[in-house]
């Protein structure tokens, strides 16, 4: 956000109305600045704001409130009408425009001195007075418009900040300069359609907050005796947004249904709430990226899945494209769906999710290309002997080897110019904070960055998603530890309370993301497994869920789904267009602006219904890529340009066309990486200083394709004839691999020797990398 001077965030506000405007007071933390905003209430359908430049004290705001009520003292004066914390932004249906305010905040967390506060109650306003409301405000059409957008709770799972931009990960704001208006415009802000007019219009951004939705929850924890700040936030993307059925796989632009940014940050406790050194490691999870669907069906629970194939794959490249530019290289893809059912659904989108991944991978230079690993989780937990989440937490380890996490130094030091009037991230690594109502500005010096990303995906990316994602950050979250020094070793075991602490914070994140994109709560069957709860009770537990999903998708999704265009500006209503209520999901996707979805296109009229279940159906025009296709080099070679350490980038998460902001922190000596799989000297001396061991190169997920082609179902063998097309055939599957804890080969006819593994190699890492890697060279596919 901009900012005026510091501590100058306006953060309350009090608004005041007459019969022909509204007076917006607001103030800043201090009380020492105070500004007004006028907005017309006798234009009927227009919005008309004038902002008034004049910083006021508090005594001179007072007087001019009186004044306007002398002013107006024949029409009734000057009325209070409520206390607020910040404009949501305006919106208008068939008729006037109207005001979204937020009327009651509760404070959640603090990153860095900046306060992060939820939403606790929001209200919906009127502009017009009601003596020049056109007679269209009063329709049954416009009240349903209205409910439609309150029927957005706000007060659930919205969370923002005056001061931090919140919608940005730690290491993006240190190593972005972009302030204001821009981060607005950023995939995470959910009222940037609302806000639009308002922004646009007074061009700064002093009297709305940014909205980001999804989770976050920040508690003090404890290791070793020491005690430490754990913060974990979810932020779900705007685009593409929606519920469990009506949005899944990938649009023409790239943008995934459930897309979903996952930030752990983890500092030190301080008696001023500004830590020495901070830690933060991000990953993604998000719908398989290709186009498919699932209709919403009362009498099925688990509807057809329906793919259209898409020439050269362009939706899928364009999705890591843009991965690529948020996160950089490495980009490694945790695929966690079914290898092999009785009628193939899942395993369908798992063998053209492989050939997709294959084909882009053809084009691209070895050290650009994506890591694609295939976990058929499902499995894996019935599997006897096999502790999933141990499993998780060794691929985990291996991933961090790649990406490393995001460790910075922290400095602060008194303002001399308190008039300078900064930004809440004015320069790269310059983060302001207000402690005691002194100028401080706290200095963020990265001592490592974060490149690349994990990528998980199951098929709703919910439960399965979830677990992995705890395993992943519980296998961070003992590096951070150890880099802040609070911890002497670099690992958590999983039986240890920190473990259970995270496995808390995760597993209500799962809930909270589940009940936004799926309807309820998220299967939590391994993490209660792990706790050793009862079984009785975990089973009638994920039958209820199950019931509760599928009533939610069933019965009130779509008029869910409807709220959201509604609130995000997919839909904008306009006199004499079909209202949205009277559009068929088919037409959901293929109308224009006005009266209509403004953003997301799709071609579900055009696709062929089929009333068996699982089969896998095409468009009309065209059928799935052949394999002739894929050995055709389209691809261009600049697709996911690797970022070496020493020219870090940091730019737009919302389009791949949005300049590149150079890096700021490039005086960091870090040396590009000498070679493939190469670690830099840097690097080397800096894993020395924390005490960790010697490092050597590692093959980990250098291949075209890791999937699988080997592992059979533990029910039922599945007809094989119907994967006649995927991937099997493209790739040699000379050899394969299991990745099991206890080595356990459930497929007869394989060498047991080549598969399994002993506890001892298992439990050292390194020595299992330098096999795993040994194994890649080799050739072949690899399948958990």
């Amino acid at each position: 956000m901009e900012a005026m001077a510091g501590d100058k965030f306006l953060q309350k506000f009090r608004l005041y109305e007459t019969r022909s405007k509204f007076y917006l007071i607001g103030r800043d933390k201090t009380r020492t600045l105070w500004r007004v905003l006028k907005i017309d209430r006798m234009e009927p359908t227009e919005l008309e704001i004038e902002e008034d430049h004049t910083s006021y004290t508090e005594n001179e705001c007072q007087e001019l409130l009186w004044r306007i009520h002398e002013g107006n003292r024949l029409t009734g004066g000057l009325k209070f009408v409520t206390k607020c914390y910040g404009i949501v932004g305006f919106i208008k249906f068939l008729g006037p425009y109207y005001m979204v305010l937020i009327t009651r905040r509760r404070k959640v967390g603090t990153i860095c001195g900046h306060e992060i506060y939820s939403v606790g109650k929001s209200e919906l306003i009127a502009i017009p007075s009601p003596i020049v409301w056109p007679n269209v405000a009063y329709s049954r059409d416009e009240n349903r418009y209205k409910r439609l957008l309150c029927s957005v709770d706000l007060s659930k799972d919205f969370f923002f900040s005056y001061s931090y931009n919140i919608m940005r990960s730690l290491q993006k704001n240190i190593t972005d300069k972009n302030t204001g208006q821009v981060v607005y415009e950023t995939m995470f802000v959910w009222n940037e359609f609302l806000s639009r007019a308002i922004r646009n219009h007074l061009k700064n951004t002093t009297w709305t907050v940014a909205l980001i939705h999804g989770f976050f929850k920040q508690s003090k924890l404890s290791v070793a005796g020491k005690e430490f700040w754990l913060t974990l936030i979810a932020r779900r993307s705007r685009h593409f947004a929606g519920t469990r059925f009506l949005k899944r796989g990938v649009n023409e632009k790239g943008r995934v249904a459930n897309d979903v940014e996952t930030e752990q940050i983890v500092f030190e406790d301080t008696p001023d709430e500004i830590p020495h050194q901070i830690s933060s490691v991000v990953q993604h999870r998000g719908s398989i990226p290709l186009i498919w669907f699932q209709e919403t069906s009362r009498l099925n629970i688990r509807p057809d899945i329906i793919l259209k194939p898409d020439v050269d794959y362009k939706t899928t490249r364009l999705h890591f494209e843009n991965l690529a530019l948020r996160y950089g290289n490495p980009i490694i893809i945790l695929n966690l769906i079914k290898t092999r059912e009785k009628k193939p659904r899942e395993s369908l989108l798992r063998a053209e999710f492989a050939k997709a991944i294959h084909y882009i991978n053809k084009g691209l230079p070895d050290d650009k290309r994506l890591k694609f690993l295939h976990m058929d989780l499902s499995k894996l937990s019935r599997r006897k002997g096999t502790n999933v989440l141990s499993l998780l937490n060794k691929v985990a380890s291996d991933v961090l080897d790649l990406t490393d996490f995001l460790h910075c130094e922290i400095t602060t030091s008194k303002y001399e110019d308190a008039s300078s009037g900064q930004g809440a991230v004015a320069n790269s690594g310059d983060i302001e904070s207000i402690q005691d109502q002194n100028l401080c500005a706290t200095k963020l010096v990265p001592l490592l960055l974060q490149k690349g990303v994990l990528r998980t995906n199951c098929i709703d990316c919910l439960d399965r998603t979830n677990v992995a994602q705890f395993a992943y950050g519980l296998a961070a979250v003992g590096r951070q530890l150890h880099v802040l020094q609070l911890n002497e070793t670099p690992t958590i075991e999983l039986h240890a309370p920190l473990a259970d602490d995270l496995m808390d914070f995760y597993e209500r994140m799962g809930d909270t993301l589940a009940i936004q994109y799926g309807g309820s709560a998220a299967h939590n069957k391994i993490f209660c497994e792990q706790r050793g709860q009862w079984k009785a009770a975990t089973q009638s537990q994920e039958f209820l869920r199950t019931l509760q999903r599928y009533y939610s998708n069933a019965y009130t999704d779509p008029e869910k789904q409807d709220s959201i265009n509604v609130f995000l500006g997919h839909f904008q209503p306009q006199e004499g267009k079909p209202a949205l209520w009277k559009l068929d999901s088919d037409q959901h996707y293929n109308i224009g602006r006005q009266g209509t979805l403004t953003e997301e296109t799709g071609s579900r009229s055009f696709i062929k219904r089929s009333l068996s279940d699982g089969n896998i159906l095409c468009d009309n025009t065209g059928g799935p890529v052949s394999d002739c296709n894929v050995g055709k080099n389209n691809t261009s070679s600049d697709l996911l340009p690797m970022q070496p350490l020493e020219d870090i980038r940091e730019p737009s998460d919302s389009a791949p066309e949005i300049s590149i902001e150079p890096n700021p922190c490039s005086s960091t000596n870090y040396s590009t990486l000498s070679g493939r799989h190469s670690i830099s000297e840097e690097r080397q001396n800096y894993l020395r200083r924390l005490g960790y061991p010697e490092l050597h190169s590692s093959n980990f997920l250098d291949l075209d394709l890791l999937s699988s082609s080997g592992n059979s179902c533990e029910e039922e063998i599945y007809e094989r004839s119907s994967l006649i097309n995927s991937p099997m055939d493209v790739v040699s599957i000379e050899s394969t691999t299991s990745y099991s804890e206890q080595g356990h080969n459930d497929e007869q006819g394989r060498d047991d020797t080549d598969l399994s593994r002993s506890s001892s190699q298992m439990s050292d890492i390194r020595d299992y990398s330098d096999r795993f890697a040994h194994w890649v060279d080799g050739g072949g596919m690899l399948c958990y």
